[in-house]
């Protein structure tokens, strides 16, 4: 360390106990602030950046840890120059006054709830103690003071681990149409509605490297199935749990060596939050597709969310292996016969991730499903009929296969989509059926503004293409399609508003079904 940082840091660290000592007082502060004034007639400014300090050497500890106080919590006090004055002697109040300013700001902000301090910083803190421990003997109870003060700090913080983050989606929504698609002739039901979604993350660390995620969601956003008669119109963020608040997902990750990282979940952990869904643009629920289908593959990329264990392990920097097993939320918890953890509906399976190129990311993925009789959902919500259940609402098990993927274009422009086959088995007698459905999406950014996104989707929903034995309830003649466009505003960091609409050809795979249009704006805080 150079001469002119000890010199500095020696006096200061001497001077910050000093200056704790006296901050009892009203009285106390009063004399030691003359006392600063008295030194130099010079006027001092905020420093806002420690790069200003000419006389800390980056190479140093303490540039560190200077800069994170300083850029954290602006409260670091310097000369107009840009220097601490180096080598002319440094008052000790000087620094002092400065680092306690720091200090007492800390305090306040988490007096207040409003900011969080890292372990860093107090960590941080602790060692400028450390380093000087010998100068800072002859202060004897002072020192005392200074540890007292950072244990408050590390005391009443609402956690020095765990992280909020949150967030509200307002959406206006409409379905528009003639006849349902169902067999009953009934008129959709076009009513405009106004809803919202929140959701409440807490991540906590404990370690650095891990993660318990916790999340509280409640919503009143109506699945438009009953409306249109039709799954595929489903929007990417339904859920209607009447706005009471719930845990919906808690989960724990945390790293295997230097290579790996497990899962172990609870509650509402999904196929998703272990494997890559390969869909920047549209994947999220609250900032990707509008609907449903167009988030993800729904084949082998939806299923049995609930409790169970995952994996994913980097076999170089291009190639990760990941696998995952899941039983339902409904199940899991219940003893009786054909519920539980192994005996319930799950899902299990493996997906590698490669990334060619720096622009071009691919996913080969499967999955084996079993769903228990009273509860087959093939088509994870994305249509009705056959490719829901082949053979009817029986215990079914499946084999589904994906290859998804994602090109970035240019800067300004990504290609993405997938393919999804299933192969399913009738598990109480004689029936087999092969189901399709696939995907592309574009989405061209900054248009009209940074970072905002114009989208296009298209896609087959599932389709049973073809089915085999006594109990196979048949196959689809024709073939439904969807159509999203979409336009994602970014008003700034933490709103976004989404104008936008799906169309649905031949619904239910069905073409004499009406044409079904459903139009969403949706509007998304984010903090």
């Amino acid at each position: 360390m150079s001469k002119t940082v000890r010199t500095f840091l020696s006096g200061a660290s001497v001077a910050l106990g000093a200056t704790v000592a006296f901050s009892g007082t009203a009285q106390a502060n009063t004399e030691l602030l003359d006392q600063i004034n008295s030194y130099s007639q010079d006027d001092i400014a905020q420093v806002n950046s420690v790069f200003q300090l000419s006389d800390v050497s980056p190479s140093d500890w303490a540039f560190d840890a200077l800069r994170n106080l300083v850029e954290n919590y602006n409260c670091i006090v310097g000369y107009p120059d840009g220097t601490f004055r180096g080598s002319r002697p440094l008052s000790r109040y000087e620094f002092a006054a400065g680092l306690n300013a720091c200090l007492q700001q800390i305090e306040r902000m988490i007096q207040s709830g409003t900011s969080e301090v890292t372990p860093e910083d107090l960590a941080a803190l602790r060692r400028l103690v450390n380093e000087f421990e010998a100068e800072l003997a002859t202060l004897g109870a002072r020192v005392d003071d200074l540890e007292g003060r950072v244990e408050f700090l590390e005391d009443n913080q609402f956690s020095t681990t765990t992280k909020l983050g949150g967030e509200v989606l307002f959406n206006l929504v409409g379905a528009f149409g003639e006849e349902k698609a169902d067999s009953d002739g009934e008129d959709i039901d076009d009513q405009i509605t106004f809803s919202n979604r929140v959701r409440l993350n807490l991540d906590t660390s404990f370690t650095g490297r891990d993660r318990l995620r916790t999340r509280l969601e409640a919503g009143n956003v109506a699945e438009l199935n009953d409306a249109t008669g039709t799954r595929t119109a489903r929007l990417g963020f339904d859920g209607d749990n009447g706005n009471d608040v719930e845990i919906s997902k808690l989960y724990y990750r945390f790293p295997v060596g230097s290579r790996a990282r497990g899962y172990v979940g609870a509650i509402g952990m999904g196929i998703d939050d272990v494997f890559t869904a390969t869909n920047p643009y549209f994947e999220s629920s609250g900032d990707g597709a509008l609907s449903r289908f167009g988030r993800r593959n729904p084949l082998t990329l939806r299923g049995s969310d609930g409790a169970g264990v995952g994996f994913n392990y980097n076999l170089s920097d291009r190639f990760t292996l990941s696998g995952i097993y899941l039983a339902d939320d409904g199940d899991v918890n219940n003893p009786e016969e054909k519920n539980g953890l192994f005996n319930g509906s799950y899902v299990t399976g493996a997906q590698l991730a490669f990334s060619p190129t720096d622009k071009i990311d691919l996913a080969l993925t499967y999955t084996n499903t079993y769903q228990k009789s009273g509860s087959v959902n093939l088509s994870a919500s994305t249509i009705d009929g056959l490719p829901r259940r082949p053979f009817g609402n029986e215990a079914t098990t499946a084999n589904n296969f994906g290859i998804e993927g994602s090109w970035m274009v240019g800067s300004r422009f990504n290609l993405a989509g997938w393919v999804g086959y299933t192969k399913a088995d009738f598990e109480l007698g004689d029936g087999e059926a092969d189901i399709w459905n696939w995907a592309v999406n574009a989405a061209l950014l900054d248009v009209g503004g940074d970072g905002n996104v114009l989208g296009f989707i298209f896609g087959q929903p599932p389709k049973v293409t073809s089915a085999s034995g006594v109990d196979a309830l048949g196959e689809n003649d024709d073939t439904s399609y969807l159509a999203e466009l979409q336009y994602r505003y970014k008003l700034n960091d933490n709103i976004t508003i989404t104008p936008g609409a799906y169309v649905i050809f031949n619904p239910n795979n069905n073409d004499n079904n009406d044409t079904i249009v459903v139009g969403a704006i949706r509007t998304r805080f984010s903090f």
